[in-house]
């Protein structure tokens, strides 16, 4: 694999557009408050790529043909997406959906930005339903991963284009090699993550130099944009779409969601992520034991494929409504449980289902991470994540996520688009588990706890940043009343989907819309 990124953003730019056609759409970029070291790191990485973050903008012409451009750049602290990162890309991917532009991408990143923790680590969910959007407008989007292209951004927007084009050389995967040796204590297998070996698994669809890159997407827009006027099979019109700007979620008279109470203060975020690591700590089984009603588990037999899984998929009614669940389950025993590619193909199939039969879905997250192995990259467990955010983003049915114990990654993240979140008082959610972070930013597992703390990762944060509505409270041992626990998490479950039951469908395709919009609003 190419040991180096290549060309930077502006020299993307310049290759691609028509001489003199680029129109930047870039405002300046202001950042989330932050500690002396990340606003020099920042003030480091203007100075040197001359961008003020680490994405550009804006309309191009490529063979006389008006496009969209995003274009990353490596150079700014590795790519990463930040909160204004990402509201950068979700303007100007509704910007183009306004203007009826096909869209093209070309993201080189290292994933979510370790500095500004969850809150950018959610942003992922914002940039998914913007590009969701407008591909439902039934506009091209086409992306280019560059060297490299890895953690949330390959799990999300970098692979979700009609076509997947990459860059020859080019290391591609859920993880990093630094923080895959740092969790699993081996490195990665050499060539695991080339674009060669992806597009050998049907994973990216062509690998093209850059020097070839304009033509190659001019001749594909000319197949993609240049169709006679009339249906498709997708029913949606041929030839080019402009419709307006997505409005904003009409009001509903559903009751506003509980928000945390000052009698229950958050905890120590460290603490919180050891308490959900305890091997007793009660999971989506004992949910569905305690809390349900008539549940009907769905798995296969006992076996190498039955109840070992990390995933619990069942009909159950909370509250006297039924539901289709599907849940996390960590462990079973002292065997921690890997969320692997074919999980997340379950939870699609699930989502689906719960569609077809008009009933809601609950997720029940409680990981500790989607699958590390070589073999998961070459499964394509983070393809897998992009298309679960995609499924849920856009389901026709009500959504309830409970946030049980460890959300670790993006194997927590895809099962949290959802219309409501309840959270455990000791739940968390973060880009990485804090080791791989401390791997990240300190290049050792040793600053796990500082970490945890400084990244925003516990129950009530994720409130503050708008992905958790009720927090549930539970004693520091939620392995002393594993049943009252359960049956308080069923309650707020039963209660939330009364809420949810009483919105039109209309204003909840709206409303989750929004919500997503908003996420992390508070940071920018």
């Amino acid at each position: 694999m190419t040991g180096r990124p290549g060309l930077t953003a502006r020299q993307f730019v310049g290759l691609l557009a028509d001489p003199g056609s680029f129109d930047c759409w870039d405002e300046p970029a202001g950042h989330p408050a932050a500690d002396p070291a990340y606003r020099a790191s920042l003030a480091r990485a203007r100075e040197r790529t001359g961008l003020d973050e680490a994405v550009t903008t804006g309309r191009v012409l490529l063979a006389g043909r008006p496009v969209a451009l995003v274009a990353s750049e490596f150079g700014f602290l590795g790519g990463s997406i930040g909160v204004t990162t990402a509201e950068r890309i979700t303007r100007a991917v509704e910007r183009a959906t306004a203007e009826g532009l096909p869209l093209i991408a070309l993201p080189v990143s290292g994933g979510t930005r370790m500095q500004e923790g969850s809150a950018a680590f959610l942003c992922m969910l914002r940039v998914t339903a913007a590009v969701q959007a407008h591909q439902a407008a039934g506009l091209p989007y086409l992306t280019y991963l560059r060297n490299p292209t890895m953690g949330g951004v390959f799990a999300s927007w970098g692979t979700l284009g009609h076509l997947v084009l990459a860059e020859p050389g080019a290391r591609l995967g859920f993880l990093g090699p630094r923080v895959y040796e740092e969790l699993r204590g081996v490195p990665l297998p050499d060539g695991v993550q080339s674009a060669e070996t992806l597009a050998g698994r049907g994973l990216v669809d062509a690998v093209v130099a850059p020097s070839e890159l304009r033509d190659v997407l001019r001749r594909l827009l000319a197949l993609l944009c240049d169709r006679p006027a009339g249906p498709r099979p997708n029913g949606r019109p041929a030839g080019r779409v402009r419709p307006g700007p997505v409005p904003d979620a009409p009001a509903t008279d559903a009751p506003a969601p509980d928000s945390p109470t000052p009698d229950d203060p958050a905890p120590d975020a460290w603490d919180a992520v050891r308490r959900s690591r305890d091997p007793r700590r009660p999971g989506a089984r004992e949910l569905l034991r305690y809390a349900a009603t008539r549940p009907v588990l769905l798995e296969s037999p006992a076996g190498p494929h039955g109840p070992q899984r990390a995933l619990v998929r069942a009909l159950a009614e909370f509250g006297g409504r039924p539901a289709l669940v599907v849940g996390q389950q960590r462990r079973t025993g002292p065997q921690e449980l890997p969320f692997t590619a074919a999980d997340l193909r379950s939870v699609r199939r699930t989502a689906r289902q719960a569609e077809q039969l008009g009933l809601p879905l609950v997720t029940v997250v409680d990981t500790a991470g989607a699958e590390l192995s070589a073999q998961a990259e070459l499964d394509g467990v983070a393809v897998e994540i992009a298309h679960c955010l995609t499924t849920l983003l856009a389901l026709r049915t009500p959504v309830l996520a409970v946030l049980l114990g460890q959300g670790s990654g993006g194997g927590a993240l895809a099962l949290l688009p959802a219309d409501r979140v309840i959270a455990a008082r000791h739940a968390w959610l973060a880009p990485l588990p804090p080791e791989g972070a401390s791997a990240i930013v300190h290049r050792d597992g040793e600053h796990a706890a500082e970490l945890a703390r400084a990244q925003g990762i516990g129950a009530h944060d994720l409130a503050a940043v708008g992905l958790v509505d009720q927090v549930i409270p539970e004693l520091p041992d939620a392995a002393e009343e594993s049943e009252a626990f359960c049956v308080r998490v069923g309650q707020a479950v039963g209660a939330a989907l009364a809420e949810l039951a009483a919105v039109p469908a209309a204003d909840l395709a709206a409303g989750r819309r929004l919500r997503h919009r908003r996420l992390g609003d508070t940071l920018r």
